[in-house]
């Protein structure tokens, strides 16, 4: 498994507190040579200003490469294009291009923003048009909620290789057979990108399934199983996450996967584990890499 590659996910802090907590797994998860790391952008822009911060924040005081998520919502093609254009003066060259949730949340109806970008196809050309962005884009191994059938998610995700996109990563899920599912479908169709995995450790079990639930993600009868009475035993409760996502990210490396985006939720503990069980180690010394996190969270404080 030498041939491993890995990103991460944040989203920015509201908090001091969580502000520490984000820059301690920056510091725990940096050693391990991330491909890029990516921070998050609510909904509505509603984290604007502190998704800008944070990436600028990685992009100058570390030595990792930022990606920034971007959505159409609640925003026109103007407002888009300026904070597009923000990221592009400082140097961030990566970004994350989403449609958005619903300002009322899945499953709620999509409407455009008047003068807006409709969807992540137009958004990544509009980036393109911008700069020479690198524009990850998003998919569902188990269908978008809105979409009608496979064929249109398919060619929505054609749409978004048409107008620049390079990588695709996926909605979290917890079979490897529905990820090489999807890959079926997507290499059938000719698309030849690559399709990263979002593995998403399993932190909370109530939140996660809150969460399966508005994006229909399949929650497997055994997992229900594994956590059943772990409600408030967090130790034997984390063990059994570790082991949970262990067991499908081999059971993807096995596949030829080589490629993984995790869905840290800022915290870093399960994610690092799971790396390490798939034979990433520290590629820089963890106490100087220690030493230096240290003071940025000092500073910050």
């Amino acid at each position: 498994m030498s041939d491993i590659s890995v990103s991460f996910e944040f989203f920015p802090p509201k908090t001091p507190e969580m502000e520490e907590t984000l820059w301690r797994s920056v510091e725990r998860l940096a050693p391990l040579a991330p491909e890029f790391v990516s921070v998050t952008y609510g909904a509505g822009g509603s984290t604007r200003e502190r998704t800008h911060r944070t990436v600028k924040r990685i992009a100058t005081e570390t030595s990792l490469r930022p990606a920034a998520h971007l959505t159409c919502v609640d925003a026109s093609r103007a407002e888009v294009d300026a904070v597009a254009q923000d990221y592009w003066d400082a140097g961030i060259r990566h970004i994350v291009a989403l449609r958005g949730d619903p300002p009322g949340g899945m499953g709620t109806a999509y409407q455009a923003p008047e003068d807006g970008y409709f969807n992540a196809a137009e958004l990544t050309a509009g980036l393109k048009a911008i700069g020479d962005f690198e524009v990850s884009v998003g998919c569902y191994p188990e269908k978008h909620p809105e979409s009608a059938d496979w064929h249109l998610d398919i060619d929505l995700l054609k749409a978004k290789i048409d107008a620049g996109a390079t990588r695709a990563i996926t909605q979290f899920f917890f079979e490897g057979d529905t990820y090489f599912r999807f890959l079926d479908h997507v290499r059938a169709a000719g698309i030849t990108i690559p399709i990263v995995p979002g593995i998403m450790p399993i932190l909370n079990f109530t939140s996660l399934e809150r969460i399966a639930s508005s994006c229909d993600t399949d929650i497997p009868a055994n997992l229900h199983d594994k956590f059943e009475g772990l409600e408030n035993d967090a130790d034997t409760r984390r063990l059994v996450a570790a082991t949970v996502a262990a067991e499908l990210v081999e059971n993807l490396a096995v596949g030829g996967v080589q490629d993984f985006h995790f869905y840290t939720l800022n915290r870093a503990g399960l994610s690092y584990a799971v790396c390490h069980l798939l034979g990433l180690r520290p590629k820089t010394n963890p106490g100087a890499a220690q030493e230096a996190n240290a003071q940025t969270v000092k500073k910050a404080s």
